[in-house]
């Protein structure tokens, strides 16, 4: 009897001092990021039968288990993505809002003063000091065109930036994680109950930072290693091996990157994450900023130029284009694929109020040309006749025929604000007239000055209207933004505060159970004392 109390005894005492060394554990660890607290399981140990009877045999520890919910740390995962997604979005959005609103560094003012030096040389077309003033500000306006494109420019690298520090961040949390799966694997040996909480815990950490860059959903197998998937399955990590993320120069723009997934494109698949938000800024807020914004000076260049080649000039001849756009005014990017054939375009002063702010692809297929406009992904009906063609405000030329299948990308309003310059420095150059004859005739300058007012660009805009319509949805997106951001703070801070709740360490409550687990260790020892007593009364009374 006397050996069976020690042994039940013994069991306590290992089992309850191995559940003071979880505690002890836990409360160093109060401060880790990503601990999840410890519990000590403790089981009956199996009965003996004996003499009619069965009775007991102590206690085992069967596992040191981590607290941990697979649904808690799927939400912090997706709020983290989300967060990213919001944060980088609203931070790069806010930007080209403050840039393109502000009346120091945005075109309205520089647009506003330039058709005000017009009217005042329509109000006296003799004038010199009101048309070197013109003049002044022609070269003003142009100026700040470059300047906003170069400042969205700017943006665009610094986004770039982010992409690429995003990249280099997630290939380095998959590396990391791959290498905890194969340090798993190895412990688990396959499948088992004994799992390293600390290997688990830091390989959940990593998982939700690698969350907070792009968007993912895993996979936990049988031998406790974790597949990671982003956009339609595609595997980031398989066990121990992973896929990496590389950041490449477009075809058509060395300042657009597309993101490679082992040499594959993987530009649209990520829903949420930094890197999600840095590819949505690009494509919803900046690449159309700045299309916007290069119809404006292509359509404002342009349309001035026909008024100005109107009228005649202090010395006598036909006034010449007072805007342009460099010797390439519409880039053409040719597929490295294209089997031959060559294209030119042009803007078309006659259908000024159909260009829009896109880029387009034309494909030759067949012996035959198609149209996509990209901005909407819209097919555009050509008239029949094949090429030449005039459309949407640019005309197309062919000037090679392809040799078989081809595609070229056309840029008409892209670079158009960057290129826009201003011709005419000498002030008597200025076109004001319509007849040499007529002193003091100021009825092109008339019709210069009216320009500012008339509905020239697509959707009946004048310049300021289609240049405000522009800020406005830029504001719209970084009010929506702003909004979006602090709702997904609040459901991170919530999905966090769950699992804090669930599986942080609570050092009162560990408190607690360390007076439990030490009165229990001493009553373990007392009975020890106890069985030894026992048996030395034994011993005494068969002396």
């Amino acid at each position: 009897m006397a050996s069976g109390i020690l042994g039940t005894a013994l069991t306590g005492l290992m089992a309850f001092q191995r559940s003071m060394q979880t505690i002890s554990n836990n409360v160093a660890n109060v401060n880790t990021d990503g601990y999840s607290r410890q519990s000590t399981n403790l089981e009956t140990t199996a009965s003996t039968f004996s003499r009619g009877n069965y009775v007991g045999n102590g206690v085992d520890v069967t596992n040191v288990s981590r607290s941990y919910d697979k649904f808690i740390s799927n939400n912090i995962r997706t709020s983290a993505s989300a967060l990213g997604d919001a944060d980088r979005f609203q931070t790069m959005t806010k930007q080209v809002d403050n840039l393109m609103a502000n009346p120091d560094t945005g075109m309205a003012n520089a647009m506003k003063s330039f058709f005000n030096s017009v009217s005042a040389v329509a109000t006296d077309p003799t004038s010199m000091p009101a048309r070197q003033v013109m003049t002044t500000e022609s070269k003003t306006l142009t100026a700040q065109f470059n300047s906003v494109s170069t400042q969205l420019e700017s943006l665009r690298a610094q986004n770039n930036g982010y992409m690429q520090t995003n990249i280099d961040s997630i290939n380095s949390y998959t590396q990391n994680i791959a290498d905890l799966n194969a340090k798993i694997s190895a412990v688990t040996k396959g499948g088992g109950t004994q799992f390293p909480n600390e290997l688990l815990d830091q390989r959940d950490q990593l998982l939700s930072k690698l969350a907070e860059n792009v968007d993912i959903s895993t996979f936990t197998r049988a031998d406790g290693a974790v597949d990671v998937f982003i956009g339609q399955g595609h595997a980031l990590i398989s066990g121990d091996s992973r896929s990496t993320l590389t950041l490449a120069n477009s075809t058509t723009d060395f300042m657009q990157k597309d993101i490679l997934m082992n040499g594959m494109n993987v530009n649209n698949q990520f829903s949420s994450g930094s890197l999600a938000g840095a590819v949505r800024f690009r494509d919803q807020v900046l690449d159309p900023a700045q299309q916007q914004l290069g119809l404006v000076a292509a359509g404002l260049g342009i349309a001035f130029n026909e008024v100005h080649k109107q009228g005649v000039d202090l010395n006598g001849a036909t006034g010449k284009e007072m805007f342009v756009f460099g010797s390439n005014a519409i880039p053409v990017y040719t597929n490295n694929s294209n089997q031959g054939g060559a294209i030119t375009v042009a803007f078309d002063s006659a259908t000024l109020n159909q260009l829009r702010a896109s880029d387009y692809r034309l494909d030759y297929n067949a012996g035959a040309y198609s149209l996509t406009r990209l901005s909407d992904n819209t097919k555009v009906i050509l008239p029949t006749g094949g090429l030449p063609t005039t459309i949407e405000g640019i005309t197309i030329t062919e000037t090679a025929t392809p040799a078989g299948s081809a595609s070229f990308i056309i840029r008409p309003t892209y670079q158009a604000a960057k290129n826009i310059t201003t011709a005419i420095t000498d002030p008597k150059e200025i076109a004001a007239a319509t007849t040499l004859d007529t002193p003091g005739d100021n009825t092109n300058a008339l019709a210069l000055a009216g320009l500012e007012s008339q509905s020239t660009l697509i959707d009946n805009r004048t310049f300021s209207q289609s240049y405000q319509h522009m800020v406005a949805q830029v504001g719209t997106s970084t009010n929506s933004a702003s909004v979006s951001l602090s709702a997904q703070k609040a459901l991170n801070n919530q999905a966090l505060e769950a699992r804090a709740n669930f599986a942080g360490v609570n050092l009162d409550e560990e408190a607690a159970n360390l007076i439990k687990f030490q009165n229990a260790y001493q009553a373990s020892s007392q009975v020890v004392a106890i069985s030894r007593s026992l048996f030395d009364s034994l011993l005494g009374a068969v002396r």
